[in-house]
């Protein structure tokens, strides 16, 4: 999909390094790591992601019964890789209806979870209190990764956040039932580390809430 390079913080239009600034540059925001134009789902797609980021790519995986994938991005640029991965899924929710899983890993102050989280951001952490156990549980990479709810965000979706391979990770469901997902200790893989067994993820249709969050 072609298109321009993007805030990962609001959307915004970026401007390229050039001659006053060695960084990309939102009017809002100031340096950021630009989102680059998301990539409808498929098996090349998450190929050219995994080949570029420096952070994790997490997939479900197997995915949840009736699941399906449904696109990918990452904001970073090609000198210093991909700083944030988002990927998206969807399927039955767990009470009924249609239900959509954004997973977002990434490194401190790049904003991109808070913006699929519907926060000012970047980072969660003034929005988890860290000092009551975690509400949810997923395996990521093989270690227990413990998830706390994150308070703030609009009532149409549910968040959680913690960290995982030393950067952030982050999941937002809508609609907010659909957050019980979380509470089945969820395996989460990353897909740099999958091999031949990402030819095997069934895809579907490119998910509107990658660009568009607020839908």
């Amino acid at each position: 999909m072609r298109g321009e390079p993007s805030c990962p913080r609001c959307g915004g239009r970026v401007r390229a390094p050039g001659l006053f600034a060695d960084t990309w540059q939102c009017d809002a925001h100031g340096a950021v790591y630009p989102l680059q134009p998301v990539i409808p789902p498929g098996v090349e797609a998450l190929t050219a992601v995994t080949q570029r980021t420096r952070v994790p790519l997490w997939m479900p995986w197997p995915l949840p019964v009736g699941w399906l994938f449904t696109g990918v991005g990452y904001a970073g640029d090609a000198p210093g890789g991909g700083r944030a991965t988002v990927v998206a899924c969807s399927g039955p929710g767990p009470l009924g209806g249609p239900g959509e899983l954004i997973l977002v890993a990434e490194e401190l102050g790049v904003g991109l979870g808070a913006r699929y989280a519907g926060l000012d951001g970047p980072d969660p952490g003034p929005y988890l209190d860290m000092e009551k156990p975690p509400q949810a549980k997923v395996l990521a990479a093989g270690r227990p990764t413990p998830l706390w709810h994150v308070d703030g965000a609009p009532d149409d979706r549910a968040v959680f956040a913690g960290e995982a391979l030393g950067v952030w990770l982050w999941a937002v469901t809508w609609p907010a039932q659909s957050g019980l997902l979380m509470y089945d200790e969820l395996v989460l893989t990353d897909l740099r580390d999958a091999g031949p067994e990402v030819d095997l993820v069934p895809c579907g249709a490119l998910s509107p809430r990658l660009m568009r969050p607020d839908l």
